[in-house]
């Protein structure tokens, strides 16, 4: 059954999803040189899962993503950023999404969870602004928006790279 949300975003049938790594991806964007540039960029997801269910507001998503997996188009920048001074793959080698609470904001949806990286778990609202039915489930489309890397312990190379940064979830998932 699809229960009904708000008037934008319409909730898939309940029952659990697993996230196609394959095609899904996270985006990243965030500034750089001083706030002169935009660097944008991408995550490779690994797993993940949402479990819609009925009330739709007691909904749970997972997702989790490989960090070495930063694609800039850059591969001196791709090496800078899992390198030690900045996300620290060697000793972090994942970053993680895990709700904790959906409510309903106007014309879309907000995942209220916790985002880990860099070893530290940060509060995050994340905003749902598309799900569509898609074979052979459901694609979603989610942002977090001015992320502050300080708060993940992530300090490094001050100037050349923005403190703040922003993550799109482009997620495709299948009825299990």
């Amino acid at each position: 059954m699809t229960v009904a949300s708000s008037p934008s975003v319409q909730a898939p049938p309940s029952g659990t999803y697993r996230v196609l790594p394959q095609v899904s991806t996270v985006s990243y964007s965030g500034r750089h040189l001083f706030g002169l540039g935009t660097v944008h960029a991408t995550f490779a997801v690994t797993s993940g899962e949402v479990q819609v269910r009925d009330p739709v507001a007691e909904s749970t998503v997972v997702v989790h993503m490989d960090p070495t997996s930063f694609s800039s188009g850059n591969a001196k920048r791709d090496r800078d950023v899992v390198g030690a001074s900045l996300l620290d793959c060697a000793t972090h080698p994942e970053i993680s999404f895990a709700s904790r609470g959906l409510r309903e904001e106007g014309d879309h949806w907000v995942l209220s969870g916790t985002v880990t990286a860099h070893g530290t778990a940060v509060p995050v609202d994340v905003v749902i602004d598309r799900v569509s039915p898609e074979v052979p489930g459901m694609r979603v489309h989610a942002r977090a928006g001015h992320l502050d890397r300080h708060a993940f312990g992530i300090t490094g190379a001050k100037g050349m790279v923005g403190r703040y940064l922003d993550l799109d979830f482009d997620m495709v998932a299948e009825r299990v």
